[in-house]
């Protein structure tokens, strides 16, 4: 996954009103890494600086493909453009690209006492505002309650504090991402407990 960062000036300018999910497939991630890319250096422009971002993009913001292998990462596409993704994960990993793993990548999470993770959300900039971000959400809720998982668990970007908690989830912890030299990014982990059906 490494390579020249897209920009914003080389990308697709999707226009979708209607997409349709579908499970991840490991030969999505080239345009899942341009879409990643493009996404965090538009749409995070007003919270973070370039260097910030540009220092998250390929590390904090990039494909997990052990999440595409477990299959619970999703794509929202209007074919053949994939304009949104984000994924759950019921391992201990709460951010980040498959070079940037421990032994957290392998550790299962327990769903009687863990709360499941809520991954890598990005919408193309042009898509914003379209309900993808929330259809992808309710398919990760879904899925993890069906997993017997009872509470989600997020790290947002400042950008995407307000728009988890109209989503019901609540800010747990303030803290900072270390990225290269001696900048940082502050992030908010955020919580929510899963809707359970009557």
């Amino acid at each position: 996954m490494s390579g020249p960062r897209p920009s914003s000036t080389n990308a697709p300018s999707p226009t979708a009103t209607t997409f349709a999910l579908r499970p991840a497939r490991l030969e999505d991630v080239g345009e899942l890494e341009t879409l990643i890319a493009v996404s965090a250096r538009i749409l995070l422009a007003p919270w973070y600086s370039p260097a910030q971002v540009d220092a998250a993009v390929g590390s904090v913001f990039a494909v997990d493909t052990q999440l595409i292998e477990d299959g619970t990462y999703f794509v929202a596409a209007q074919d053949p453009t994939i304009v949104g993704c984000g994924g759950w994960s019921r391992r201990r990993t709460l951010f980040g690209a498959d070079r940037g793993h421990t032994s957290d990548a392998a550790s299962v999470l327990d769903p009687a006492r863990d709360p499941a993770r809520i991954r890598a959300f990005f919408v193309h900039p042009a898509c914003v505002r379209r309900g993808i971000a929330a259809a992808l959400m309710r398919l990760c809720e879904q899925a993890a309650a069906d997993a017997g998982f009872k509470t989600m668990e997020l790290v947002a970007t400042l950008a995407g504090e307000p728009l988890y908690a109209a989503s019901g989830f609540a800010a747990v912890e303030h803290f900072e991402i270390p990225l290269v030299g001696t900048l940082a990014m502050a992030v908010v982990r955020m919580r929510k407990d899963i809707a359970t059906q009557s």
